[in-house]
């Protein structure tokens, strides 16, 4: 499948000092299912400007509390179920062709709150990395697979 059916956009692996993963669950899903943060790339705006934009919008954090760690080499996809994408996006895409950073959080807890002005999540928790697959809805779990690999030095 081409670029052009997959939506553009960015996800944050965000870890704490006991080198766990922030999780949030969706408010959209009433499931016990539970993702990192992630959105979309707006026109003209850089993936890692997005990651930080998405991460505040998402989860409260200011940028001032996230330090870059490292990126995935590489755009990883992820397609939607058929029966999803008539639902999602206007129907226009198959699934998302994402940007990967993994930061570290310099705040304390009480730095997040996802009750934010548009809400996506219902819940969050710190989780262990090797936790992450088990954790999201059926169709990332390969790529969060993936992302354990390629950010497994830093989180050894």
């Amino acid at each position: 499948m081409d670029d052009s059916s997959y939506r553009r956009g960015v996800g944050v692996m965000l870890i704490n000092a006991d080198r766990k993963v922030w999780v949030g669950a969706r408010v959209d899903n009433p499931e016990d299912a539970w993702q990192m943060p992630q959105g979309g790339i707006d026109d003209g705006e850089e993936p890692w400007a997005t990651a930080l934009r998405e991460l505040e919008e998402e989860t409260g954090i200011a940028p001032a509390l996230v330090e870059r760690i490292a990126e995935c080499p590489e755009r990883l996809r992820y397609d939607l179920p058929e029966d999803w994408r008539p639902k999602l996006w206007g129907g226009q895409w198959h699934g998302q062709e994402q940007d990967w950073f993994l930061a570290r959080f310099h705040g304390c807890d009480d730095d997040v709150n996802i009750a934010t002005e548009h809400a996506e999540f219902r819940a969050w928790k710190w989780v262990e990395p090797a936790d992450l697959p088990e954790l999201i809805v059926p169709f990332k779990k390969e790529l969060y697979r993936q992302l354990l690999d390629r950010f497994a030095q830093w989180l050894d």
